[in-house]
């Protein structure tokens, strides 16, 4: 198998966090987004939708979709899993995982698209839409804050697939210049050095 990607981006960092954290070794195949090879017919043909990552199965086809690549390599590798062993567990999992991805990563991108100057030539920005943004970003963000425990990571002691959503996001937002305020959220601060600390941040 192997994964068409642009590392740098959330999404295939969200997938690349979660596979070093399992411990599975995937051929990457380096996409140039930055480039516009993602709009050409060639890699259309691949993902008509122009995203990264995708991933090229055995047979030759190609799944798009980073939380579906994701939960493809949780079922080819469920131990140690990272989204749960009971319903329950795997309910709270996929729910936590979706409130970080709609409440924080997407709120993320919405604030850079509308304010950031990389985005400017392709996106038509708006103030409005990046206050709309920021307010549900802030209120996402308290929301996540309150889901933390006493242990650093959401569901425990070790990142498990909503982490890997959160800290792609968080990073996504500091490598672009978003600041966000750790200073009234403070488990978001310990979650965050947390996982900097760990190997899998590296990859």
């Amino acid at each position: 198998m192997k994964i068409h990607t642009f590392a740098k981006a959330p999404n295939p960092r969200r997938v690349h966090l979660y596979l070093a954290e399992k411990g599975i070794e995937v051929e990457r195949v380096p996409v140039n987004l930055l480039g516009g090879e993602t709009r050409s017919a060639e890699f259309c043909a691949k993902n008509p939708m122009g995203t990264v990552p995708v991933l090229e199965l055995p047979d030759g086809t190609f799944v798009s979709e980073s939380l579906a690549i994701i939960e493809y390599f949780e079922e080819l590798h469920p131990e140690p899993t990272m989204l749960g062993r009971t319903p329950v567990e795997r309910l709270r999992t996929r729910e936590l995982d979706r409130m970080c991805e709609f409440g924080v990563f997407m709120r993320i991108a919405q604030v850079l698209q509308n304010t950031h100057p990389y985005f400017a030539a392709n996106v038509k920005q708006s103030p409005e839409a990046a206050e709309m943004g920021s307010r549900s970003l802030e209120r996402a963000l308290d929301v996540i804050e309150a889901r933390f425990g006493d242990a650093p990571f959401l569901l425990g002691d070790s990142p498990w697939i909503p982490d890997c959503t959160l800290f792609a996001g968080l990073s996504f937002a500091f490598s672009m210049g978003l600041k966000l305020n750790f200073d009234v959220r403070p488990k978001l601060r310990r979650f965050n050095d947390a996982f900097r600390q760990r190997p899998s941040a590296g990859r």
